[in-house]
Parts: structure tokens; sequence; C-alpha cells
């Protein structure tokens, strides 16, 4: 790996998207006239680029694309519209006015994303108003969904639900409403407001400045024993301490992120680093002044080397640790021990720590929606009807339906009965651990299939598990359809990268914990080779195994592949 790390020091002119955002007045740009536009239901590049702060993105069906090219046809534009819920939280009439709107304007789904928040596919241009007014009406928002801010803050759905998780939730809900932009031009655009400057020296960003950041930012919190929310693939992850049952603060970590350009070897997916504990009144001026180092250093140049990882990695931890104590005024106490034992979902139904009910439902990558045999969209409508707690979407793009009385359980028992959704114990656990991103046909940067084509494939190398006596051993699966990482790929203990059309890079020997990067086993293989490279490895893992040996861990012991250590020998 030739990596050099003033590679990632910026040492150019700003890239173009800087100039964007510079020129956009915060964030307002063109957009307002080219929503009016009725002549095309595109949007110009630069507002593209400034619709992503406002939650939503530019798309069109793929599948659709040569054919309408031969027609002299403009693509079938449509938008993809991200909604925020911190922690994943979302009460039934939340739950209701997606699922509305999905059908109403989207295209009939709805999408549970890798971050815990709603996505809405198939918008059209002049219904994208409607849309983004009705999800505010529900208290719910799409700004900073996307764009170089800080986005949804994640928090692990604990099946539990005690009195500490309410408690944390409080704080990663306190942190996105901190941490978001203060421009107007969300509620002018959108909203109706109206415009209450009269200049652009009227308005100021008082974290971010009128650049914003150089690239996205994300933020999770975990409370052990659970990192099911990937704590250390994150831009900032705090890792909850309870002590004698209360939360006495985070340990912070800095540094992850998990995209990368293939064939440039000085990208790579990290693993965030602890820098210390704070006490819960300070994680709000902590994670504020991690931003601001970030935005004040961050590559500006290079936006493929703009992620914090890369800020950290060129100066060093040490050096991050001074800059943050000098921009707080105090230091950060030394961290505190933990212990992780997994990051999947605990599926079924659970006692919660109030004597109300939560059941995990497995959504398969997170798309929900009717089918002839299997009508899980109605079936969670009849649900959001009744139910008086908590819809909790999960960082695996599964859902905890939670705090359920007692009178609530028979009536949303009989609702699965009636509805015939599979219960949790007939999956194997391969199928329970696996994910997929968007990918084809509405994401832009796909290279090969994923969301479409991970069950299939699971269908296939579920013959293997069956055969090595593995059904009920759990190994994290993940596919994305390229190396933008949403579906956190390089942390699983077999993750598919996609190359090209029905081409994947086969990786191994993530940690099961999400605490180790894989490393590449195969290079640019299709299925056929998938499945003869994989059989031989599953049934070898299921005859020689030591006691509760995870697969990844299994994979390094063997001989197979290379641990990984950190980041930068990720392709070595």
């Amino acid at each position: 790996m030739a990596n050099e790390k003033n590679v990632h020091i910026q040492n150019g002119p700003p890239s173009d998207v800087e100039e964007i955002k510079e020129k956009s007045n915060y964030l307002r740009g063109t957009l307002e006239e080219t929503l009016a536009n009725s002549i095309t239901a595109g949007i110009p590049d630069e507002d593209n680029r400034l619709m992503k702060f406002h939650g939503s993105y530019l798309q069109d069906d793929r599948d659709l694309r040569n054919e309408r090219r031969k027609q002299k046809l403009e693509p079938a534009h449509q938008f993809m519209v991200r909604v925020r819920a911190p922690g994943g939280v979302a009460t039934p009439k939340q739950w209701l006015a997606m699922d509305e709107l999905a059908t109403q304007y989207g295209n009939g789904t709805l999408k549970l994303t890798t971050r815990q928040a709603f996505q809405i596919h198939g918008i059209i241009k002049w219904n994208m108003k409607e849309t983004v007014h009705a999800i505010n009406k529900s208290l719910m928002d799409t700004l900073a969904a996307c764009g170089d801010v800080n986005r949804n803050v994640m928090l692990n759905p604990n099946p539990d639900l005690s009195s500490v998780h309410q408690e944390v939730y409080e704080w990663a809900s306190k942190l996105s409403e901190y941490l978001s932009p203060r421009t107007r031009a969300y509620h002018e655009i959108w909203l109706g407001e109206e415009k209450i400057t009269s200049s652009k020296e009227d308005e100021q960003e008082p974290m971010y400045g009128k650049l914003y950041l150089p690239r996205k930012f994300k933020m999770g919190i975990a409370i052990p024993p659970s990192n099911d929310v990937d704590v250390f693939s994150q831009d900032i992850g705090l890792i909850a301490i309870i002590e004698n049952d209360k939360l006495t603060g985070f340990n912070v970590s800095v540094g992850g992120g998990m995209g990368m350009t293939h064939g440039d070897d000085n990208t790579y997916p990290q693993l965030s680093r602890m820098i210390g504990f704070c006490t819960p009144e300070q994680v709000t001026d902590v994670s504020e002044k991690l931003i601001t180092i970030q935005r004040d250093y961050g590559n500006r140049n290079e936006r493929k080397y703009a992620r914090f990882k890369y800020t950290i990695d060129a100066r060093g931890l040490d050096w991050l640790k001074t800059e943050l104590h000098e921009r707080l005024g105090y230091e950060l106490a030394e961290s505190k021990p933990f212990d992780f034992t997994h990051n999947g979902d605990r599926y079924g139904w659970v006692k919660g720590a109030n004597n109300r009910w939560n059941y995990t439902l497995f959504i398969q990558n997170g798309r929900i929606k009717d089918d002839d045999d299997y009508r899980l969209m109605t079936a969670l409508r009849d649900i959001a009807h009744i139910h008086t707690g908590e819809f909790r979407l999960s960082a695996n793009q599964n859902l905890v339906i939670s705090n359920i009385t007692a009178p609530k359980k028979k009536a949303i028992r009989d609702i699965f009965e009636n509805y015939n959704i599979v219960a949790e114990d007939q999956l194997s656990a391969l199928r329970k651990s696996s994910m997929a991103c968007v990918s084809f046909p509405t994401c832009g940067l796909a290279m090969a299939e994923s969301e479409r084509y991970l069950p299939s494939l699971v269908d296939k190398l579920e013959e293997t598990v069956n055969e090595a006596g593995l059904r009920n051993k759990e190994i994290v699966i993940r596919m994305s359809g390229c190396p933008n990482g949403c579906s956190r790929a390089a942390l699983a203990e077999i993750g598919f990268i996609g190359k090209a059309p029905g081409k994947y890079n086969l990786y191994l020997g993530g940690g099961f914990k999400g605490e180790r990067l894989s490393k590449m086993y195969k290079e640019n293989i299709g299925e056929e080779e998938i499945l003869s490279i994989l059989r031989p490895l599953l049934i070898d893992y299921g005859k020689n195994r030591e006691t509760e040996e995870h697969f990844g861990d299994y994979v390094i012991r063997a001989g197979y592949i290379k641990e990984t250590s950190d980041g930068t020998n990720f392709h070595q």
C-alpha cells in the first residue's frame, strides 16, 4: 500500500462542491426556482448537491435508463427522501404518516436504513413539497438526513427498555437537535416560511459556518453489551457507561468510517479509536468541538480524502486530543471498561424492565412492502392503528415494536398470524444476520446488485450452512453495491462489496462484535465462484471451530486470512 499521510491533508484549491456551498446562501441556492420548473422532472447538479442537506437525492430508475435513452426521453427522475429519527424511534402516528406518504407519493414501499432512518423512494418533483411538508407535520424532519453535516444520531434499540436506556435516548435526541444546521432555508423552501433575512450577512451557522463540513459526519451511541449500531464505524462513537444501574457518562471514540474508493489504496475503511470519557453534561460540548476540528482541518480539496478518519490519521491521535482539550478548556477523563457481546438484533418477544413487551421483527434488508403472499406493510399498518408504544428502527434494518401492553400483545400476535408474518425461529441465523444496501435500481453509485440479490444468495448458502450444522449459528453477512459502505460490509464476517454487475470483492474476518475490520479474500468474483469458495470454508468451520468461536475469528486462526489490525493496513 502506498499510503502517504500527507495525501489526506489539503494541498490544492477547494473542490467544486465547496464553491457550490459558498454560493448557496446557506443551502438555498436556486432550489425554490428549480422545484417550480415544470419543463423537466430533474434538477441541475448544483441544486442536487444542496438538496442532500435537505434530506433528499435526485435518482432515476436505472432499470429503465437505456430504454428511455433510446426513446430520446430524459431519465425516469425521482427523489429519495430520508427522514431522521434520532435513536430510530417513531410513534405509531408517525409510522402511519410514513406509510401514507410512501403509498401516496412514493413507490409503495418503505425502507428502514442502516442508520435507523426512514427512506421513501420514487417521489416525483411535483410532489416533493407536499411530501416534506407532511413529514414535518408528523413532527419529523429531513433536514441534515444527508449532506456535509452531522446526520441521524444512532442508538441501539435496547429490547429491555430500561430507565437508563430512556435516559441515553434523551441524550441522543438532544445531540441530534444541538448539532443540526441553523439555516432557515429548509423552512423557507419546504414549509412556506416567509424569508426573514435581508442579506447573506444576517444569517449565521455558529458551529458549521457557511461552508459546513468537508464531508458527511456520523454519530452513534451504543449501550453495552449491544453494539448493533457498530459504534466503531462512526465519526464519533459514544459508549454509554452504566454503573450501579446509572448512566455515569460516555467513552468517546473518533475517526470511524466505512467508505473507500476501488483502486485507491489511500482510501480505506477505519475503526474509531478511544480518546477518553466524558460526563453526560459534557457530551454536547465534546461533540461540537470534535465537529469544529473536522470543519477546520478536513480536506476540502479532494472529497474522497475528506472524512474525519483521514484528518486524524494524517495528524495522529495525540494531535487530535491536544486540539480537542484546547478547544474544550478541560481534558477528557480516562476511558472506562466495557464489554460488547454482539452487534446483531435479539429477535422475538422480550419483556422490558417496565413490564411491557417488545417484539423485534426481522425485515429482510429493511424493505417494507406488500407482496401477494407476504403483506408486511399492511400488517404493520394494522399494528400502528392499535399500538400505544413506539416503533424502533434497528441499525440492522429490523424493527422493534416496543412498549407493548399485555392486552395489546395478543392483538399484535393475532395480526402477525392473520398475515402469515414469518416467525423469526423459522429463519436461519445466517439470514437473520444479513444486511444489504439499496443499490440498483435507484442508487446512482451502485456498481452491482445488493438488496435485490443478497436474499437469493443466502438461499443458496443456507444449503451449505444446514449441511455444516450451522443453521442456528450467527454469521454476520453483508453486501454493498459499491465501496461507499452503507451496509458496513467491511465489518462483516462475510462481506461483499460490488465491483461490477454480478461481480463482487469477497471479504472475510470481520469481528462478530463489530470490533475488527475484514480483509479481501478474493477479488471480482461472481456467484459460482462465491459458492465454491465459501462452501469448504463453512464446512471446515462447522467441523473444526472451537466452542463459541465465531466465523470471523476462525478464518483468521485457521490461516485463511490475515487479521486487519487497523484501517491503514486494510489493503495489505
